[in-house]
């Protein structure tokens, strides 16, 4: 599944500004996909965390071939140390672990994290051992495509946005400017900025100043 937005969300953030409105008729439409099952993204964002997109495509085929369906009873069978096996640290297997059986136990409610705002669903994930405020951000952005989301932890969106805005740096007061201003649509805003950060516009240069040797 590919995250859901049209014309709603781009010519409202066109209307709003227009050097994202400029990245956006130059770009057209960005698909990104999304993992649609929470608690497998619970589980996928634990594994990826410190390794490379490379490494844990491969680790993640391991662990599904392993494992089977991913979910709470399938992982608690299958055990930290077998878990481990996988290629992964032994704090990712425990940190899976602690969360199937808190899936089990009925402790986390995984169905009530719909019904939650943004901000009270980024509070209860990032209260999973092994899930943080940033990782938190991106499970409502691809899993529950949450339409708000524009991560100040996002080193990448910093990145876009100095190369969008000529900034040579970005606090948060000047953050919160253009959260405000892509309101209600951080999230397709955040599609843009971070292909503008990996290159999609390769005359745009990042204007941060050069780190001294």
């Amino acid at each position: 599944m590919i995250f859901s937005y049209g014309t709603l969300e781009t010519d409202y953030l066109k209307a709003k500004d227009r050097k994202l409105g400029a990245v956006i008729d130059r770009l057209g439409h960005i698909e990104r996909r999304v993992h649609t099952d929470l608690f497998s993204a619970v589980v996928h964002s634990i594994v990826g965390q410190q390794i490379s997109n490379k490494a844990l495509t491969t680790v993640w085929g391991r662990i599904t071939a392993l494992v089977g369906k991913i979910d709470a009873g399938h992982l608690l069978a299958t055990g930290t140390d077998q878990l481990q096996s996988c290629g992964i640290s032994f704090k990712k297997a425990e940190n899976i672990i602690d969360f199937s059986n808190k899936v089990i136990s009925g402790e986390f409610d995984l169905n009530a994290i719909g019904s939650m705002s943004d901000e009270q669903a980024i509070k209860v994930l990032s209260s999973l051992k092994g899930v943080g405020v940033w990782t938190a951000e991106m499970l409502l952005l691809f899993c529950l495509q949450r339409p708000d989301i524009l991560s100040f932890g996002d080193f990448a969106i910093h990145r876009g946005l100095r190369m969008v805005y000529h900034h040579r740096r970005i606090d948060r007061r000047l953050f919160e400017k253009y959260r405000r201003r892509f309101s209600p649509y951080g999230s397709v805003a955040s599609l843009y900025l971070w292909a503008v950060s990996s290159g999609a516009i390769p005359e745009m240069k990042d204007y941060a100043p050069k780190k001294k040797k």
